[in-house]
């Protein structure tokens, strides 16, 4: 879709659509007035007779209204106006689109981006109004030997700024919404392919596609010869059972024009996850394919970044199997050697995730990085505790923790940060090694953080559980694209502060 920022009165576009808001208890917006000025009051006479009442969620379409010179001029319930914050701005931006999408309305001029915000200023607006946009339209339909037709589908939007002086901002921030849209759809693509599709094999292809596709990001491809070599028993552990050969895959995006510790982002990339020996349930195993979305995000983020290209250095590590059972597969009660040195009995093969990422975090020391944040759709007990609302943030630095946080607040693709006291260690304990791979029920997503930050003492390091945030269930099943949007605010804040 195409994006421009504009600055106007409503009235006077000449656009297959004019899109503005009414607040609850029929209150116009500016936009609205002005149109309702220019028609000799129709809009106030529609909202008179009940038709729009303003809240959040209703729209209504009217056409060939008088005074403008737009075909269609589209209301859109925006709540009430003292609560209007990030989600109802979202929420009218995306009920907007979607119906724009389904009406032929190939065009149209939003004025929802002028309306106040509490906190945000115009950029934020306009940033947000592009990336809910594109996830609005987003299909995917890959896979389907007929693809539904959109009749006229949605190709531009112009976005309306209050005034001239914000148009420079809006631009910006409109390129900026975009590649994180652009990152996202590309997590989603990934995510939504099944696992007889989507492979280690298949991910490393992807991943050196987008250095075809952006030269500024080099990828380098490890396998199971080179994996072994490298000592990555944990890894290698939960790919013993697959006939699919695991890939490690390293990317790598130096632009910073000075010596920068780089920022590290590593990625769960289980493409099927059975559980291995300690098989799952068969409900819902299908979406198993979705426990390569760590794995999704680290690639779209990078495809965020290199259209942004901003000046800082960016390193990305991806371990990538199946995890199936077979002869060959690991056993309950095995005992594997990690990269580190430690050694790990591996009580329950379907705790599989922190035996990649444990492997992966060694492997980021060489690095000698500011920070490394890795993404895993890692503990059920992480959707328990937060739903599918707030990824769990888990960190060893207060400061990189808060930094995230703050991230995930701007993006809208927020955190919440459990403890991650000594205390927990303990449930953790072996009598055969070093240490087990999980502890008891009680406190399952945190015990699983200390067992990643057992391999994350060199350097300040954070873990996000993205297993209630990562892709949707029911009606709207599918990858979400997050977080994308959080590990994008999050590095693209490093250039601003360097």
């Amino acid at each position: 879709m195409e994006f421009t920022i504009k600055s106007g009165s409503p009235e006077k576009q000449r656009s297959a659509c004019v899109v503005v808001g009414v607040f609850d208890n029929r209150k116009l917006s500016l936009s609205a007035e002005l149109i309702d000025r220019a028609s000799n009051g129709y809009i106030s006479e529609i909202i008179r007779r009940g038709d729009m009442e303003g809240k959040l969620g209703a729209t209504l379409l009217l056409h060939n209204v008088r005074g403008t010179l737009a075909d269609r001029v589209l209301l859109v319930g925006l709540g009430k106006e003292r609560d209007f914050r990030d989600k109802e701005f979202r929420q009218g931006i995306r009920n907007a689109v979607k119906l724009l999408n389904e009406t032929g309305s190939y065009e149209a001029v939003i004025y929802l981006t002028e309306e106040k915000v509490k906190r945000r200023e115009v950029a934020w607006r306009v940033e947000h109004a592009v990336v809910v946009a594109m996830d609005a339209v987003y299909r995917f339909e890959q896979m389907k030997s007929e693809p539904a037709e959109v009749r006229r589908p949605l190709r531009k939007l112009t976005l309306s700024v209050p005034q001239r002086s914000d148009l420079t901002a809006g631009e910006a921030a409109a390129a900026r919404g975009l590649a994180i849209a652009n990152g996202m759809d590309f997590a989603k693509d990934l995510g939504n392919l099944p696992g007889n599709v989507c492979t280690p094999r298949y991910l490393a292809e992807r991943a050196q596609e987008l250095a075809r596709q952006f030269p500024d990001v080099k990828v380098t491809v490890l396998e199971r010869p080179q994996i072994e070599a490298l000592g990555m028993g944990s890894f290698l552990s939960v790919t013993n059972g697959s006939d699919e050969p695991p890939r490690f895959i390293v990317l790598e995006y130096e632009q910073s024009q000075r010596k920068q510790k780089p920022l590290v982002l590593v990625g769960k990339g289980i493409t099927f996850d059975t559980g291995g020996i300690s098989i799952k349930p068969a409900a819902d195993m299908d979406q198993m394919k979705f426990d390569m979305c760590g794995a999704a995000s680290v690639l779209g983020t990078f495809r965020t970044i290199a259209e942004l290209k901003p000046k800082l250095n960016l390193i990305g590590l991806i371990p990538a199997c199946e995890n199936m059972p077979s002869g060959r597969a690991t056993k309950p009660g095995d005992i594997v050697k990690t990269m580190s040195g430690q050694t790990v009995e591996v009580l329950n093969t379907d705790a599989e995730g922190r035996l990649i990422l444990a492997d992966a975090l060694t492997y980021a020391e060489r690095y000698e990085p500011e920070a490394v944040v890795d993404i895993a759709t890692l503990t059920g007990a992480m959707v328990v505790a937060l739903g599918h609302v707030a990824s769990g943030l888990f960190s060893n630095s207060d400061t990189l923790a808060r930094a995230l946080l703050a991230a995930g607040d701007d993006a809208y693709d927020r955190g919440w940060q459990p403890p991650l006291w000594e205390d927990y260690q303990e449930g953790l304990a072996s009598n055969f090694a070093d240490f087990a791979n999980i502890a008891g029920r009680a406190g399952g997503s945190i015990t699983a953080a200390c067992f990643l930050s057992r391999f994350a003492k060199k350097y300040d390091w954070a873990h996000l559980d993205i297993a209630g945030t990562a892709w949707k269930e029911g009606k709207e099943k599918g990858a979400t694209g997050r977080p994308v949007p959080l590990l994008a605010t999050w590095i693209l804040a490093h250039e601003s502060a360097a």
